[in-house]
């Protein structure tokens, strides 16, 4: 029995449109523009209606001069407004606040936004981040200037260490 090609169109095009529905979404890990990567940007699913969510992202400057990311947002459909915070303790109290003036990149250097440290608070969320989801960022930097990322959502632990401790902010020189 000789089969026309023509007549395997049909079951071809299914597997194709199966393997597209069931096919793992490929989520960026880098992007670079100027001298600027970033480096795994991922937010955390939020706790039932919680308002407010974090973002994260590592941020790595491959220029010879320091640059500044100077603000954050997203869409009105995902959140209000988006703010760079970090952590402070006051006394035995871990409490979040708003940066000033942005987050210095280190020429060379590297600056991690995770848990525990700077992040990208998300205020008054439209809905709840939904792990599996993503949604678009727009980063801007002083000499890098400005740029649109998805940010995909992982679970509500995401970026905690193995132990439940949560890993700290740190700055490193990349020489």
């Amino acid at each position: 029995m000789k089969i026309s090609k023509l007549s395997m169109l049909p079951a071809i095009i299914f597997v194709l449109v199966a393997f597209a529905f069931t096919a793992p979404t490929a989520q960026a890990h880098e992007v670079t523009f100027g001298n600027i990567t970033l480096v795994h940007p991922f937010a955390r699913a939020s706790a039932g209606p919680a308002k407010m969510g974090a973002a994260f992202i590592g941020l790595h400057n491959n220029g010879s001069t320091a640059d500044r990311l100077v603000s954050v947002s997203v869409s009105a459909d995902v959140a209000k407004k988006a703010e760079i915070h970090t952590h402070i303790m006051e006394g035995d109290v871990a409490k979040m606040r708003r940066v000033d003036g942005g987050v210095e990149v280190p020429a060379n250097g590297m600056v991690m936004m995770q848990p525990g440290g700077l992040h990208i608070m998300l205020m008054r969320l439209k809905a709840p981040l939904e792990e599996g989801e993503n949604f678009m960022l727009t980063v801007t930097f002083e000499k890098a200037g400005e740029m649109t990322i998805e940010i995909p959502i992982l679970d509500v632990d995401a970026g905690m260490e193995m132990d439940g401790g949560m890993m700290n902010h740190s700055t490193m020189d990349m020489d």
